[in-house]
This record gives C-alpha cells, sequence and structure tokens, in this order.
C-alpha cells in the first residue's frame, strides 16, 4: 500500500520544471533571429581568438589545478604527519574565496608597479630610472593561476575521498611487492581515481567557462565577457545569444564527459572495496617537504588574500562602514534568503513527486530544473532576461492598446529578475539534496502513514520533513552562500540602483580600490565559510577513522 498523490502534483511539477528550464528554449530561439550582421562581424574578427582564449585558460586552469589537488589529496589521505588534520580542512578553505579578490590582492603586489618588482629594480638596477617590468601578470598565464588557487579544491575533495575508499589490501600488496610510494601511486592509487578525477576536472572546467570577474579584470577575452560586451556594447541580444549557444555546447559536452566518469567511478570504486586503509607515518625529512608543500599551497591560496583583506578593512574601516556597506548587505540577504527558500520549497516539490509517483518520467522535472546549474552567469541572465523581456512588452503593449501607460519593467527591470534568474541557478542544490535525504527515509513509514489515514501533504510535513530536516538545512544554506556570492548575474540581471555585496566589491577591484570594498569582501568570504565547514565533516564522517592504526605502525 503507497500513499498516492493529486493529479495537479504532477501538473504543476512539469509546469514548474519547464519555467525553470526556459532560459535554455530562450537562447537557442533567440539565436535564430534575423539580426546576423553583428555576429557576422565578431565571427570574421574576433571570436576565433575568444574561442581559443577560453580553450587554452580551461586546459591551463585544469592543468594547473591538477598538479595542486592531487598531491595534496594523496598526501592528507595516505599518510599521518603534524598538521595533517588541520590541513585536511584547510584546503578547502579557497573556495570561499572570490577569484576577483585573489586577482587583486596578487596584481597589486607582482604588477609591474608592485613592492615585489620594485625591489628587483632597486636590487638587480639600482642606477635605472623608471618602471622596468621584468614579467606581466594580467595575462592568460596571470588569470589561470589565479582561477587555479580557487579552484584545486573541487580536485583535491574528490581525489582525497577516491584516495581514502580504496581498497588497503591491494595498497599493502604493492608494497610487498616492492612498489615504492611513487609506483604505488602511478600504477595502483592513480588509475583508480581517474573517473574521480575526470568529474573533479569537469567541474573546474565549467567553473573557468563560467568565470567572468577574473578574466575581465585580466583583460583576457573569453566567450564570458564575449556575450556580456556583445550585448551591452553592441545592443545585440541575438549575437550575445548565439555566442551563448556555443557555449551551452561546450558545457552539455563537459556534462556528458562528468556523467560518464561518474558512471565508471560507481564501478571503480565496487570492484575495489571499502577497507579501512592504514596510513603510514612520513620520516621526518619527507615530513618537513610535505608540510612545506601543504603551507605554501594554503598560504597562496587563501591565507595570504585573507590576511590583506583584514590589514585592508583595518585600515580603511571608517570609510568602508557606511550606509552603502548596510544597504548592500541588507539587499544580500534579502535576495539569499528569498533565494533559499523558493529552492527548498521547489526541491520539495521534485522530491516528493520523484518518490510518489509511479510514472517512468517521475525524475524528469527534477533534471530540467537542475538543469540551470550548469549556465554560465551571463548566459543565464540571456536566458532570463529574454523571456522576461517579451512578457513586459505584451504587458506595456496591452496596456497601450486600452488607452493607458503601461507599467514598465515590471518582471526585467525589477528585483523579480534576479530572484528568477538565481533559482534557476542554484535549483540544482536543493532539487539534488532534498532527493538525497528523502532516498534515506523507508518506503515503510509512507505506507504506516496511509494506514493510519494520513494524506500525502500531511505525511510530508509531519513524517518526511522532520527526517529530512538536517538536509534541507544544509541544501538552504549552501543555496544562501552562492546566492551572496554569485556575480556575473547579479551584474546583468539587477534593477537599476540595486547593489549586492559581490556587485559592491567587484566595482571597487574595477577601479583597482578594494581597499575600501575589503570590509564586504571579508562578509563574503566569512559567510563562505561556513557550509565547507559542514561539507569537510561530513565527507571526514563518512570515512572510516585511520589515527589509532597510524598510531601503531
Amino acid at each position: 500500500m503507497n500513499l498516492t498523490i493529486s493529479k495537479k502534483w504532477p501538473f504543476f511539477s512539469w509546469l514548474l520544471a519547464l519555467t525553470l528550464a526556459s532560459p535554455f528554449a530562450a537562447i537557442v530561439w533567440q539565436s535564430f533571429a534575423n539580426d546576423q550582421d553583428i555576429f557576422n562581424h565578431l565571427y570574421q574578427t574576433v571570436l576565433p581568438d575568444y574561442i581559443f582564449n577560453s580553450f587554452a585558460l580551461t586546459v591551463a586552469v585544469v592543468a594547473i589545478a591538477t598538479l595542486i589537488g592531487v598531491p595534496c589529496a594523496w598526501l592528507i589521505a595516505n599518510y599521518e604527519f603534524p598538521l595533517r588534520r588541520y590541513f585536511q580542512w584547510a584546503l578547502i578553505l579557497p573556495l570561499a574565496m572570490p577569484s576577483y579578490v585573489v586577482a587583486f590582492v596578487y596584481t597589486d603586489l607582482l604588477e609591474c608597479a608592485g613592492p615585489i618588482q620594485t625591489s628587483l629594480r632597486q636590487l638587480l638596477e639600482p642606477d635605472t630610472v623608471g618602471t622596468h617590468c621584468y614579467f606581466q601578470v594580467r595575462n592568460l598565464g596571470g588569470a589561470s593561476l589565479m582561477l587555479a588557487l580557487v579552484l584545486f579544491p573541487y580536485i583535491y575533495l574528490l581525489m582525497r575521498a577516491c584516495f581514502n575508499e580504496q581498497s588497503s589490501s591491494l595498497i599493502n600488496s604493492a608494497r610487498v611487492m616492492g612498489c615504492n610510494t611513487w609506483q604505488t601511486f602511478y600504477r595502483l592509487s592513480f588509475p583508480l581515481a581517474r573517473p574521480a578525477l575526470a568529474v573533479g576536472i569537469t567541474l573546474v572546467a565549467m567553473e573557468t567557462l563560467a568565470d567572468f570577474a577574473v578574466v575581465k579584470y585580466f583583460a583576457v577575452s573569453t566567450l564570458t565577457t564575449a556575450v556580456y560586451d556583445t550585448w551591452l556594447g553592441y545592443g545585440s541580444l541575438a549575437a550575445a545569444a548565439r555566442i551563448s549557444a556555443i557555449m551551452l555546447l561546450a558545457i552539455f559536452l563537459l556534462i556528458g564527459i562528468e556523467k560518464y566518469a561518474r558512471r565508471q567511478q560507481k564501478y571503480y570504486q565496487h570492484a575495489v572495496g571499502q577497507e579501512t586503509i592504514v596510513r603510514p607515518k612520513l620520516k621526518r625529512p619527507q615530513q618537513i617537504i610535505t608540510l612545506l608543500f601543504l603551507s605554501i599551497v594554503f598560504f597562496a591560496a587563501f591565507l595570504f588574500p585573507f590576511l590583506r583583506l583584514i590589514e585592508f578593512a583595518f585600515d580603511y574601516f571608517s570609510e568602508s562602514w557606511n550606509a552603502e556597506f548596510i544597504e548592500y548587505s541588507l539587499n544580500s540577504l534579502l535576495v539569499a534568503s528569498l533565494v533559499s527558500l523558493f529552492c527548498l520549497l521547489f526541491g520539495l516539490i521534485f522530491g516528493y513527486y520523484k518518490r510518489l509517483s509511479q510514472s517512468k518520467t517521475r525524475e524528469v522535472p527534477g533534471k530540467l530544473a537542475s538543469a540551470g546549474y550548469a549556465l554560465p552567469g551571463t548566459v543565464l541572465a540571456i536566458g532570463v532576461l529574454i523571456p522576461l523581456t517579451m512578457m513586459d512588452s505584451g504587458v506595456n503593449s496591452l496596456f497601450k492598446s486600452m488607452g493607458t501607460s503601461g507599467p514598465g519593467l515590471i518582471l526585467s527591470g525589477s528585483l523579480f529578475a534576479i530572484i528568477f534568474g538565481y533559482v534557476i541557478r542554484f535549483s540544482a542544490i536543493a532539487v539534488g539534496s532534498v532527493d538525497a535525504s528523502l532516498a534515506k527515509v523507508p518506503p515503510s513509514l509512507d505506507m504506516a502513514s496511509t494506514t493510519m489515514g494520513l494524506s500525502p501533504l500531511k505525511t510530508m510535513f509531519k513524517v518526511h520533513m522532520p527526517l529530512v530536516s538536517k538536509g534541507l538545512f544544509v541544501a538552504a544554506l549552501l543555496v544562501f552562500i552562492e546566492s551572496m556570492k554569485e556575480l556575473p548575474a547579479a551584474l546583468l540581471l539587477r534593477p537599476f540602483g540595486f547593489e549586492s555585496l559581490a556587485t559592491y566589491v567587484y566595482q571597487f577591484v574595477s577601479d583597482e580600490q578594494l581597499e575600501l570594498g575589503a570590509l564586504a569582501a571579508i562578509v563574503i568570504v566569512v559567510v563562505g565559510l561556513i557550509p565547507l565547514i559542514f561539507l569537510d565533516k561530513y565527507l571526514d564522517s563518512t570515512q572510516p577513522s585511520n589515527s589509532k592504526h597510524a598510531k601503531r605502525q
């Protein structure tokens, strides 16, 4: 005996899913508009360079992030050394740091007039007058390094989890057969972890393609900046939509790779086993090298930029703590709270429909609603504003036909646009978390609820909600943090005169005045640390503890 749902629930679920997936259809539809001149001009002049720069940037960021993330994961997962547990969670913290803040901090340090090159000139060429540059920072290589410092934790987290799950018997067998540490890693552990690495690389590549602030600040023309410049610079929505369609093709390709890798990963994990790994203790010279390497990574990716923010905030506190800072903080709080509420509600709708429906397509609405997470912010903005602008135009034309003035841009020019865009982008987080939480609730509770005469709605509130409350809280928290940090969509979807903390900080970065926005940046970073701490505790709780075993060795 199972719970049955009303026919209105599937209808509403499909309607909601199609609404959240509407940006995809809008971009494809607009890309076939008749306006060809500007796109043809871009195609014949700069578009090939945009595509090449996007590809080169993605490859470079993936390569650097892999070179950082894989060794960190291997050391943390397989060896015991002083401060290992601290580095285990500290290496996740760069995810909370906005990439454009890191870019500004290092540009200020390394640019031609910065302290490092100035000191080099005074040391190597004391009699030279001028500002001779030894190296340039604002180029594709510099942008690649800045993004890799922020994004490598994606690879680190996935590889760490994969290394922790590998069978100790296989590793011990390799050691018995005379394999040293490098041979064990290269011949055994790394091949088994390749599917996890492929997923991490895909995530890093998607985030790199979606980045706007760093490439704009470093004057690296990519497809993301091309969408922004084509729309606002040339005023061609059709050309921007065509460039967005190109990005969608690249994103779909990356998603396909990720899905394939995830399937392969499941196979390898089942084949290997889930035995506890005994971590051998590193010798003194190895400990020094390991601690030095991990310390440099943590210092460069998080600690140094964060300390600079604290220094800036302390020196310019009187200028930073003002009415604008408070207003924009409240704006961010309002938007993030509303987006979290809507995403959580939609996640429950899709999750409950999937649980109770007997239809073979019951999983499709949730997947459609989750597709928006793959959209870069600038592409998402194009997809959102196309239908909203059409609706505003229709409403105003209707009022005009009746001889009265229209209400104006009530959808595309109001707070509705940014909330709608955020909900489309971050619903995937809530849908995934709610779905995973509901999957842990035994079906027998549904049967018992039916026996007691409870309706599906009452069962959801009285039975399921208390059991999945932790998952709901984590989902709401993650959506809240992502909404606080989102920049590209905010720049394009915000109503006139509306600022969030992210846009507020980015304006100071663009004007080379991060000092005045450091306090707001610290708020974004500190708030972003909360879900990362929860995430590390969750990953640590799902892995068997090895500390006692290590001490016996």
